[in-house]
């Protein structure tokens, strides 16, 4: 990845996650299908009601430090509006858009933000991918999970 972030280049990838325990994760549910449907018994049974936990417990070692992280990336944002916006744009901010909101929002820059903020509180049902293609002078974000 480059050192200048951009809407092309800001996605992460976890490769221990992403290339390792979520594909053998999978793979391992297949198989146990696959052999479940060949050989349904107890065993077999036990084999897929196991590889369906992994599952949930693959993903959950995922989705939750992603949702620690949108709690503080939502409570990182409402302190720069408030240090960057008038006080009625920022409570008209905090009562009106969502977490994916602000999780777009953190990568516009400081003098792109009270437009952008406008903009989303005008059209709350702008995606986050809409709102980050708008930005043009990008903050990264190195600290993602």
């Amino acid at each position: 990845m480059s050192d200048n972030q951009n809407y092309s280049n800001h996605t992460q990838l976890t490769p221990y996650y992403h290339f390792f325990t979520s594909p053998l994760a999978v793979a391992f549910l297949i198989w146990t299908i696959v052999r479940f449907v060949k050989a349904p018994g107890a065993e077999t049974g036990y084999f897929l009601v196991g590889s369906l936990a992994l599952i949930g417990v693959v993903a959950a070692s995922r989705l939750s430090p992603l949702r620690v992280q949108d709690r503080l990336i939502r409570l990182e944002e409402q302190i720069r509006f408030q240090r960057l916006l008038s006080p009625e744009l920022t409570a008209r901010a905090i009562d009106t858009l969502r977490p994916r909101h602000y999780i777009a929002l953190r990568f516009a820059s400081d003098a792109e933000l009270p437009a952008l903020v406008e903009q989303v509180i005008a059209n709350p049902a702008l995606t986050p991918k809409q709102i980050k293609q708008q930005i043009r002078n990008w903050r990264g974000d190195r600290f993602r999970v």
